[in-house]
């Protein structure tokens, strides 16, 4: 029988969408066949898009690529194209957004000129910056043409982040206390009084309302406001960024006197995705009384930071809006959204999602939340009489109850006629409202998996159909707005959770560049958005090579599965990243570190209510795995616990010259046989510090330290098989030998199994029961009915099985070493975070631990990774650093632009440039590792003796021995 492919044939995202073969007439009339789409987005939505216009009938669309796809980055051509062979249908631009304000004008008008001159009605731009684009949007409806999203009116009022802020105070939503004006105050500030601005207004000859300019009672800000809108649309600027910048530095000063031991985070209105935001104030967090000199320091931060975010957001051109909000950064705060979706006369909440698990501003790992999983979860911890998870779980409710309600009324307010989110942070028992996303977010199916709409016949209760894509739902009201009745949401599953699949290294910095060669096959339950990556080749049905191009951002795919609960939606997820391998050259993925985090969930409560701070702890925390397993031998350790036997049968048979040798011959033989058993599991947990925190935390309760010795609560050939599945190691003959369990190595391992199941079964014990078991077998006289022959036989047939497994109590020991069960969920379901994690020196040296830096020589500083090197902060300033220099740590010495973000390296120690090596000025793709600057450190490195190094592994290993056996 032939297996299904759950890539293209999944009963969970693919279905007849075909509204026209319905049998009823209403039905019929809201078919979206006649609707001409063309694609001008890139990445897993762009795919997505493709299959469910046809799976409505949609026959005329078509995809704009980027030259990056085909010509910069040659085998990072979009995959897509296996599926779409019409080259009529297949439209090229240079770039999908363009690098200038001018460039942006341009490639709008183009993209239209496309869209007309092929026939095509629509636009439909995903969740790419173009969504978001209050110009693009309006130069479309301008054309005539359809917008596949929400209208330009929409996009104007909710989708700056300023105006969708005013938005929310008028209609008593809650906000984060902040600065949504600051180009108001910078103006202000260089005209300081009503007649000056009004001066202004006449000598730019600008454009403005004669009814706003007389009224007297309007505020300078919200004049200066009016007067900066009318500049926009001439296209000219009011002030300069350094005036921007000085203002914003002022601004945060303030604020952080206002907000002690606070953090600030600044946001280009334009942003999204993680992009054009940065958080400043870092050294202030502990400091309880900052004097003026410290707030001053952590306040320059800011003109730097807000020239990076106007860059990544591409608002840095005269003319553009450089508007940035400045809002206090809540630390132990959630990350919740809405998401949404309306017709311009109705308004429909959709649930939420738990986005919390973030890092550098970029989602990592997001979680349904609905009121029916959370009305589940109370019941169950009701049931289980855990009084301190049901008052957290209902306090959630209500908390989401209200964003849900608060989000609809916003949505009304301003008239939302397609899918957009309401971003909120989420502290304790109050909510704040951040943002309101207006287009489809990256993780919208988790809220698919959840809910499908239901719209019904406003004449006939019987008479519906059943939407379960918002790509789909979009479509539709893009065709019919106003027609489609408000549907009603229908619950699908309890529980959905997707994961991020990145190209980034083992510290979740972004690595570009690699290529993937291979990529096992989806599995059922799995639902994998990869833009088509594992689409085979047609002609070959072969995995075709892919490149993870860095000019785009670090996503590869989008891993999602559903449950009845979070805890069977969690399970499930461990299972799609314990089933899948790629296999690639200079290929980094975050897919190991999302298989440790899914299992730490897993080991202690999924219903945890992990905040925004999580991620970086955590990381450090894994970083203390890896140092500490650095540190071990294994290979070693199995040589030492040989030779700690061969001393036991020595001293048990040391009068007996004959019996001890063949004793000792039968010793060694039996431990030989288990070497490769019992090493390889371990070197592959001790290699990867993020499986081994997984495999720590589902074995928590396996074992108990007792006097600095490892006890086993459970049998170690449970846990050694186990460990085998959790690595996707077990058997599977089709599989090559290196990536399962070797033959002989199996088969010993399932007739222990075996023997111990049949001696707990006798003796009446669950699996969990093996100190019981443990302590009946040391009995020298018989147990259980048996003789004294057979009762030895057993004895000797336990111990024979079992031993050498002690050495898998190293692992154990690693995370009593490193503190790992300290980081830990209360019964509250709040995270408890260990101080210790938070030291920012810490938190950099673990970093480095998990990524070394690139090999170099004491007098060169190297590139840190791949990408696009600029040695200055924006065109026209000073270049970071100079030959002859002299440079402190921690100064910033240059800029990495990898996969869309910006990322300023500092000095990672003082020292002076002697020669600037680097070739090529700013744009130039640099490669990780390459020489940039000649230097002379202020200090001389010590090189470290591998021999002395080699010792210290060995005594350290030797002391963990000494534990387990």
């Amino acid at each position: 029988m032939p297996q299904t492919d759950y890539y293209k044939h999944n009963p969970l995202i693919h279905r007849d969408r075909r509204l026209s073969k319905s049998s009823s007439e209403w039905v019929r009339s809201f078919s979206c066949e006649e609707l001409k789409p063309l694609i001008v987005c890139r990445g897993p939505i762009r795919k997505e898009a493709m299959d469910v216009y046809q799976e409505m009938g949609i026959s005329h669309y078509g995809i704009l690529l980027s030259e990056k796809d085909s010509i910069v980055y040659p085998n990072a051509l979009a995959p897509e194209l296996r599926q779409l062979t019409d080259s009529n249908r297949v439209h090229r631009v240079p770039d999908y957004s363009g690098a200038s304000k001018e460039e942006r004008v341009e490639r709008i008008n183009q993209i239209i000129g496309i869209a007309k001159d092929n026939g095509y009605d629509s636009i439909f731009a995903g969740y790419g910056f173009m969504a978001e684009d209050e110009e693009f949007v309006a130069a479309i409806e301008k054309a005539g043409l359809k917008f596949i999203g929400p209208c330009a009116a929409t996009q104007a009022r909710a989708g700056k982040k300023d105006e969708a802020k005013r938005t929310a105070l008028q209609v008593n939503v809650s906000v984060t206390p902040g600065v949504d004006n600051v180009t108001a105050r910078t103006l202000v500030k260089k005209h300081d009084s009503r007649e000056k601005l009004l001066a202004l207004v006449k000598a730019e000859g600008l454009e403005c309302d004669p009814k706003i300019l007389k009224d007297a009672k309007l505020s300078l800000e919200a004049l200066a406001d009016h007067i900066l809108m009318s500049s926009y649309a001439k296209g000219i600027d009011l002030y300069s960024i350094e005036e921007l910048c000085a203002q914003v530095q002022e601004e945060v000063a303030e604020l952080f006197r206002k907000y002690p031991q606070s953090r600030f985070r600044l946001k280009a209105i334009g942003g999204g995705g993680g992009k054009g935001q940065r958080i400043l104030g870092a050294s202030l967090l502990g400091t309880k009384n900052a004097d003026e000199k410290a707030i001053a320091k952590a306040a320059a931060e800011a003109p730097a930071m807000v020239r990076e975010v106007l860059q990544e957001v591409k608002a840095n051109g005269v003319g553009d809006n450089k508007n940035v909000l400045i809002e206090l950064n809540i630390e132990q705060t959630r990350h919740n959204e809405i998401q949404l979706l309306g017709n311009g006369d109705w308004c429909i909440s959709l649930g939420g999602r738990d986005c919390s698990l973030q890092m550098h501003e970029q989602k990592l790992l997001e979680v349904s939340v609905t009121q029916e999983g959370l009305l589940a979860a109370i019941a169950k911890a009701k049931a289980e009489k855990k009084k301190e998870e049901v008052a957290a779980l209902e306090s959630d409710l209500k908390v989401l109850q209200r964003m849900e309600e608060e989000s609809a009324r916003f949505g009304q307010a301003v008239g939302l006629d397609s899918a957009s989110t309401f971003e909120c942070i989420v502290d304790r028992d109050r909510h704040y409202f951040m943002e309101v996303n207006t287009r489809i977010q990256v993780e919208h199916r988790v809220t698919e998996l959840c809910y499908s709409l239901k719209f019904t016949n406003p004449k006939d209760k019987n008479d519906f159909f059943m939407v379960e894509s918002l790509v789909e739902a979009m479509a539709l009201l893009a065709q019919h707005k106003q027609r489609l009745p408000k549907p009603e949401r229908v619950v699908r599953f309890n529980a959905s959770v997707e994961a991020r699949l990145n190209a980034t290294d083992a510290s979740l910095s972004p690595h570009a560049g690699g290529m993937i060669r291979y990529w096992s096959k989806p599995i059922k339950g799995e639902v994998r958005d990869d833009q088509g990556i594992s689409m085979l080749n047609p002609d070959t049905n072969q995995f075709m090579k892919y490149k993870v191009a860095g000019a785009y951002d670090s996503n590869i795919a989008l891993l999602l599965t559903k449950g009845e609960d979070r805890l069977c939606s969690y399970e499930r997820l461990s299972e799609v990243l314990r089933s899948t391998t790629l296999r690639g050259s200079s290929l980094a993925t975050n897919l190991e570190f999302h298989y440790g985090l899914v299992n730490w969930f897993l080991g202690r409560n999924v219903m945890a209510k992990p905040t925004t701070r999580f991620v970086v702890p955590y990381l450090t925390l894994v970083g203390t795995l890896k140092e500490e397993a650095n540190k071990l031998d294994v290979v070693y350790a199995f040589f030492q616990m040989k030779k700690h036997y061969a001393k036991l049968v020595t001293e048990q048979f040391g009068d007996q010259p004959d019996v001890l040798a063949k004793e000792l011959k039968n010793m060694s033989a039996l431990l030989d046989r288990k070497g490769t058993l019992i090493t390889r599991p371990m070197e592959r947990l001790l290699d990867d510090p993020h499986l081994l925190s997984g495999w720590l935390s589902v074995n928590t309760k396996n074992f108990k330290i007792e006097k600095g010795k490892v006890v086993w609560l459970r049998n170690p050939l449970g846990v050694l098989r186990d460990t085998y599945d959790y690595l996707h190691m077990d058997y599977r003959p089709h599989k090559p030998a290196a990536e399962i369990i070797w033959d002989h190595d199996n088969e010993l391992l399932q007739q222990g199994l075996d023997f111990s199941r049949k001696i707990r079964e006798h003796f009446g014990l669950h699996k969990d029961e093996y100190d019981k078991l443990n302590e009946i077998l040391h009995k020298d006289k018989p147990q259980g009915g048996f003789d004294q022959e057979m009762w030895d036989q057993i004895r000797s047939a336990h111990y024979g099985f079992e031993v050498g497994l002690e050495m898998l109590g190293m692992l154990f020991l690693i995370g009593e070493n490193t503190r790992f069960w300290d980081m830990k969920v209360q019964d509250d379901l709040e995270v408890v975070i260990p101080d210790y994690l938070t030291d920012l020196d810490l938190q950099a040296r673990m970093k480095k631990v998990l990524v070394p830096p690139p090999a170099t020589k004491a007098d060169e500083i190297v590139a840190v990774c791949g990408g696009m090197y600029y040695g200055q902060e924006a065109p026209g300033l000073p270049p970071f650093v100079t030959e002859g220099m002299h440079f402190e740590k921690d100064q910033p010495l240059y800029i990495i632009e990898v996969m869309k973000m910006f990322n300023t390296i500092r000095a990672p120690f003082s020292g002076t440039i002697d020669k600037i090596i680097m070739e090529g000025g700013d744009g130039t793709i640099v490669q990780k590792g390459q020489p940039l600057f000649k230097i002379t450190p202020d200090e001389r490195f010590v090189e470290v003796d591998p021999a002395l190094v080699e010792k210290e592994k060995r005594e350290r290993t030797a002391t963990y021995l000494k534990a387990v056996l």
